[in-house]
């Protein structure tokens, strides 16, 4: 396939390092329209020549990864390992406005709150009505905007995984399957199952399928919109589960662009506001901009490292790297399980090893696997 490139990092490890804000959604389907014939080449061409980019809609979630439900954390809205570990599991409702590639608003409703985030340029909000906290941060602006991917919200924007609070690209389903496509390889099938309705517009549905017998993933379901070809919803099983493990669905689109208001922030008054500054990076070259990692080298940034290949990808990140939330939080205690020489989060998809020296292991694969990769360092 033209467009498949050969690079890993496992996709669903993007959706742990932006959990503050991901959500994950059962996507709700409704029955069977009729459409024109189209083969898997026509729809991934469908996709990649979107033209949409803005839009409003609500998201909804529900997280099968065989975790514990953790509580929604009280006080604060800023990252950290008990708000990743929050979207893991259980049900979140969102609603999301995007207006090109630097503004962008994501409301997580919570029960009795809502925690906001907002970024508009170089801004970025993090608001939690729980406690009327925020958090600012500036973020360095590129000279040029870039071509971005449909709705991949913040380009060059750094991600979750840093230490301090960054601007996350904004989770929608386009961002979540393009991490899918961009890793189609000789080691994926891709074919297309029949099509549906989503958030009231008819859509295809493209299924990838792992050659693999490696990897915990039994198939991704992208649900693309027939007219604009935007992904509507993507549904991730996990095999022997018949309902999806990992989904992300909008269930009200809006294609119009939303009111530029939406992406003014002013902090309530009587709020506690925190200022971060993140400095500017230097240029990197197009893959280090988009995150590409590619077996045996490094993950731009983080010092990380790749190994295997497609379905059967292992990120590995040295020593000190694992947040100490991690493993000291009583809160989170319950989620990790204790093996040789560490911690390990183990869910139907995704597992990850936590080694006592805070090196990290994560992959879309068995909980062995990640123990030999550590054990051949």
């Amino acid at each position: 396939m033209a467009r498949a490139r050969q690079r890993w990092l496992p996709a669903f490890f993007i959706p742990l390092a932006l959990a503050m804000a991901v959500l994950f959604g059962s996507v709700q389907a409704g029955a069977t329209v009729s459409l024109p014939p189209k083969s898997a080449d026509e729809i991934l061409t469908m996709i990649a020549g979107t033209k949409v980019r803005a839009l409003s809609g609500t998201l909804e979630q529900t997280a099968e990864l065989g975790l514990p439900e953790i509580p929604t954390p009280g006080p604060g809205m800023g990252p950290g390992a008990a708000s990743a570990l929050e979207f893991l599991a259980g049900t979140h409702t969102a609603r999301v406005f995007v207006d090109g590639p630097l503004r962008a608003r994501l409301q997580i409703l919570d029960e009795m709150a809502e925690r906001d985030v907002v970024i508009n340029g170089a801004d970025a909000w993090f608001y939690n009505s729980r406690d009327n906290s925020a958090a600012h941060l500036t973020v360095p602006v590129p000279s040029e905007a870039e071509p971005q991917g449909p709705l991949s919200a913040t380009p060059d924007a750094p991600d979750m995984t840093a230490p301090d609070m960054t601007a996350p690209n904004m989770p929608t389903p386009a961002a979540i399957a393009g991490r899918f496509l961009d890793a189609i390889d000789a080691s994926t099938e891709v074919t297309v199952s029949g099509s549906s309705t989503v958030a009231g517009r008819s859509a295809y549905s493209l299924v990838l399928n792992p050659r693999s017998i490696g990897t915990l993933v039994d198939s991704v379901t992208i649900d693309v919109d027939s007219e604009t070809g935007l992904p509507l919803g993507v549904a991730v099983r996990a095999n022997g589960q018949v309902e999806p493990a990992y989904s992300i669905v909008y269930t009200t689109l809006d294609l119009s662009t939303p009111d530029a208001s939406l992406f003014n922030f002013t902090p309530p008054q009587g709020a506690t506001v925190t200022e971060k500054v993140l400095p500017a990076e230097p240029v990197r070259d197009s893959a280090a901009r988009e995150g590409q990692i590619t077996p045996g080298h490094a993950t731009p940034g983080h010092g990380g490292t790749a190994t295997g290949e497609g379905w059967e990808s292992v990120v590995a990140l040295p020593a000190g790297s694992a947040p100490a939330e991690l493993t000291s939080n009583p809160q989170l205690s319950q989620a990790l399980q204790p093996v040789t020489g560490g911690r390990a989060l183990t869910t139907s998809l995704l597992s990850v090893l936590i080694l006592d020296d805070g090196s990290v292991y994560a992959g879309m694969v068995p909980l062995e696997r990640l123990q030999s990769a550590a054990a051949s360092k």
